[in-house]
């Protein structure tokens, strides 16, 4: 069992980053906010929501406790909106306990705003004329999350439309606010002269590429984490009906009709009530791959909780209907295996969530994925792994373990630690999608970034060790947190490093590092510089997905500053500030944050997108789609 010192320790250094933080919230947001993002004094006139708050939430809330955001920024919230994440949303599974009565008064409490006070969400402009049309001249520029054949997040550059000279020039084309929304993190799909992006309150949009107006809505149940998935069809082939694909919060998977918006299939992918869909479903053929992750790891927080059950896995669907094809898991049947003091069953194994897109390697008729810690003893050799499996059966080829034994959830960082595993882990899952490239020795290497801050590299064929990289501390927090970018050779690696309380021999090292992919060898660094004083909520160092053009690294900062590398040096090209506010379509106002997550930012034919805000874990919130054009 870990330590009643390191959790001490842990949460005395959470606490500690987020007084030297200061106050997350705008200063009008609610009454009384003190040093302490997390922490509220005074009275509240809505006293049964505090008893309810300080009964179930505050222990985790209070002082960020794990991925829980402190309660400035859920005061950015609708009373509304913290009642659908207890309801259908990513706090589903600790709002089962609750009653609705109960979810009302808390998220009452929690906002100081009553229900119903807040205003109707502006509504998006919808097109008219031309601007309403799609365009089946406009193939997708890309069909999965890692935007090339290799999950490389690379972008040839006759399809990027920029260069450095045009990079310093980039001026705001249009910006779009999410309405009910204090994060942007779903990567868009772009073709047939449209946008099509997922968002916070679980509305998809397509909107179009030159003005922003929305050419539909679809209104899912849960927040869409998950990038949009598009079909490809022939050039100019009106008849084409092409769909887009997605998960959301709730771990249901979608298939609309791209071109009005209709729903054609909806499927649950796992019916545990603590399953969630976040990394992009990715698609080959007739097949569609869905990766599936949970919040029990959270759930383990509440000393009566029956930890842990949750199973990851991997389920093929069928493109047409959404049927079953297959499904892997990651993990065995749990059985029980002990009590907890408070009388309660543990049961084991469980957990190995997969968080992140699959990456299709059809020359190899392989699909590789990366996975997350177990939740509870036994260990399996599945977790924090990079995995190879059969695109047709699911059978498993191969797999690389990056680190053994590593059974977290987190009741670890509670002070009763009830459900903590003996000889607790770091908590070192993979949360960055694994990329396929070749070196300059003609070789294939599938590579990985892990929360540790390793970055790895295995033989495609039989998962052997290449060569391993250290960028970064890591910590539970993140080192490598959502997706690294390849080009020419070179492997680039952004590193977020937010302290965790954890000791180390290795410092904090937020930053951009490329590597050569032959080798592993270190051939630049780039320290993320620190703008952040006078930013509220300001952290430095890379937490979002990024990528790359033959010349230029694009990367998104948990600071909120879009920054453009040169990718032979390192040498910063041009930097754009999101963290402010935007004049958006429709008249409304949007306002950007911290740019993390797996959505980061997107370019093609000169037009950078970049989705900005992300109100968890006590980053900067905000609810921006905004497109860049070069002058």
């Amino acid at each position: 069992m870990a330590t009643s010192g390191r959790l001490l320790a842990m949460a005395a250094a959470v606490l500690a980053m987020a007084l030297g933080s200061r106050a997350l919230a705008e200063p009008d947001v609610y009454e009384g906010v003190k040093e302490a993002p997390g922490i509220v004094t005074g009275i509240s006139k809505f006293p049964a929501g505090q008893a309810v708050y300080e009964a179930n939430c505050a222990a985790c809330h209070e002082v960020g406790v794990g991925r829980a955001p402190f309660r400035s920024i859920l005061s950015h919230y609708s009373p509304e909106a913290i009642r659908k994440a207890l309801t259908t949303g990513s706090m589903r599974a600790q709002g089962a306990a609750l009653s609705e009565q109960d979810k009302v008064e808390v998220a009452q409490y929690i906002t100081n705003r009553s229900f119903g006070s807040t205003s109707a969400a502006a509504e998006p402009l919808m097109c008219e004329g031309q601007a309403a049309q799609f365009d089946m001249a406009q193939t997708p520029a890309w069909t999965n999350w890692g935007i090339d054949n290799g999950g490389a997040h690379y972008v040839p550059a006759d399809k990027a439309g920029l260069d450095a000279e045009a990079a310093e020039t980039l001026k705001v084309k249009w910006a779009f606010g999410f309405p009910n929304a204090n994060r942007a993190r779903s990567q868009p799909a772009l073709g047939a002269g449209a946008l099509f992006v997922g968002s916070h309150d679980g509305t998809v949009y397509a909107l179009d590429r030159e003005t922003g107006c929305a050419r539909w809505t679809f209104e899912g149940s849960a927040e869409v984490r998950t990038g949009i998935v598009l079909d490809g069809w022939e050039a100019g082939d009106e008849t084409a009906s092409p769909r887009v694909y997605f998960g959301e919060w709730s771990g249901n998977v979608y298939a609309l009709d791209a071109k009005s918006g209709k729903q054609l299939w909806k499927v649950r992918a796992d019916d545990h009530p603590a399953a969630v869909i976040t990394g992009t479903p990715s698609l080959h053929g007739d097949t569609l791959y869905v990766p599936v992750s949970s919040l029990e790891e959270a759930s383990a927080a509440a000393p009566d909780y029956e930890c842990c059950s949750f199973r990851g896995s991997i389920v093929a669907y069928d493109v047409a209907t959404g049927e079953e094809k297959w499904r892997t898991w990651m993990v065995g049947e749990p059985e029980q295996t002990g009590t907890t003091t408070a009388g309660v069953r543990t049961l084991g194994p469980s957990g190995v969530a997969v968080w992140t897109a699959p990456l299709i390697d059809a020359a190899r008729g392989q699909l590789y994925v990366t996975t997350g810690d177990n939740y509870t003893n036994p260990t399996n050799e599945l977790s924090d792994a990079i995995v190879a499996l059969d695109l047709k059966t699911g059978a498993i080829n191969w797999h690389f373990q990056a680190t053994e034994g590593d059974a977290w959830n987190v009741s670890c960082v509670t002070p009763t630690a009830e459900n903590c595993p003996e000889d607790a882990g770091p908590d070192f899952d993979f949360g960055a999608a694994p990329l396929l490239a070749k070196g300059s020795d003609g070789r294939d290497y599938v590579m990985a970034g892990q929360k540790s801050g390793i970055a790895y590299a295995v033989d495609p064929d039989t998962g052997e060790l290449r060569w391993q990289h250290r960028a970064g501390r890591g910590g539970m927090s993140g080192g490598i947190h959502f997706g690294m970018a390849a080009s020419k050779g070179r492997l680039f690696i952004p590193v977020s490093d937010l302290p965790d309380g954890q000791p180390s021999d290795f410092p904090l090292s937020p930053g951009i590092y490329a590597v050569d992919v032959a080798t592993g060898n270190r051939l630049w660094s780039a320290p993320a510089p620190n703008p952040c004083e006078g930013r509220p909520g300001c952290v430095t160092g890379y937490g979002a997905s990024i990528m790359a053009t033959e010349d230029l690294v694009i990367a998104g900062s948990d600071d909120g500053f879009l920054r453009i590398l040169d990718a032979g040096s390192g040498k910063l090209v041009a930097e754009f500030d999101t963290a402010r506010e935007f004049d958006a379509v429709g008249g409304a106002k949007a306002r950007g944050g911290a740019i993390s997550g797996s959505g980061g930012a997107v370019l093609e034919r000169g037009q950078l997108i970049v989705s900005s805000g992300y109100g968890f874990v006590s980053k900067m919130p905000g609810n921006l789609l905004l497109v860049l054009e070069a002058e």
